[in-house]
């Protein structure tokens, strides 16, 4: 009799693991669905945003491009400087000629590590088991008065994130993302909205809430998205 409950008990424990990790995958499928399709996300190699923001009352233009798991560049003009942001898998470098920098500083292996998801032009819930993200539901959350799903996606290099899916729309409204910087957990709250559909049937977020260090928000405007256009490998070098 105790064979048999206990066998019943493990029967239980298993059924419910497998019913969590199909909720999970049951979300993350709809999610890729209402933003294009699960294969044609998978088939991305490249991602070109164009786009502005405001500043402390001054106008931020950014071209950011990503080439996948081979380089990031975000193209940066302010106040009539032009600087920008390197990131590859194996270093860093910034170009900031407004804060003072006279030629390009490569950044902390720290800090390369820290920004490799950047060079996911995917996003980590794509095929994100091959990547290697652990991806938990951990229920529901309102973002905004609406009910979302919580995702909480932990990466192999222990970034974690929550992903906030709309329980309606399933577009990703919110991301929560901490990590460990020289011992000190870093947290960043990003928002996304104006989800519109690109000519190619993408669905991408043309406004980004993000955080700007010292408790200030600004607001990313995108005026253009290219998918899987050519990016030239060499703009990933100082």
């Amino acid at each position: 009799m105790k064979k048999i409950k206990g066998l019943f008990v493990i029967a239980l424990t298993t059924i419910s693991f497998a019913a969590i990790s199909q909720t999970v995958d049951e979300v993350v499928d709809k999610h890729l669905a209402a933003v294009g399709g699960k294969d044609k996300w998978k088939a991305i190699n490249s991602v070109i945003m164009e786009g502005s923001m405001e500043v402390q009352g001054a106008s931020v233009n950014i071209t950011s491009k990503i080439l996948q798991g081979k380089g990031s560049r975000q193209d940066i003009n302010v106040m009539g400087m032009s600087g920008y942001t390197i990131i590859t898998p194996t270093a860093g470098w910034t170009y900031m000629p407004w804060a003072g920098q006279s030629n390009a500083e490569a950044m902390a292996d720290s800090l390369v590590k820290m920004a490799g998801d950047q060079l996911d032009a995917q996003g980590s819930l794509v095929d994100y088991k091959t990547k290697g993200n652990q991806v938990e539901l951990l229920g529901k959350e309102d973002v905004d008065g609406k009910p979302a799903f919580k995702l909480k996606v932990t990466r192999p290099t222990g970034k974690v994130e929550t992903i906030f899916i709309d329980a309606n729309s399933y577009y990703n409204v919110k991301t929560v993302a901490k990590q460990n910087v020289n011992g000190q957990e870093v947290e960043g709250t990003v928002y996304y909205s104006d989800f519109q559909k690109q000519g190619d049937g993408y669905v991408f977020p043309m406004k980004i809430n993000m955080p700007m260090g010292m408790g200030m928000n600004a607001d990313f405007v995108l005026s253009k998205v290219s998918v899987n256009q050519p990016v030239d490998e060499s703009v990933f070098k100082p």
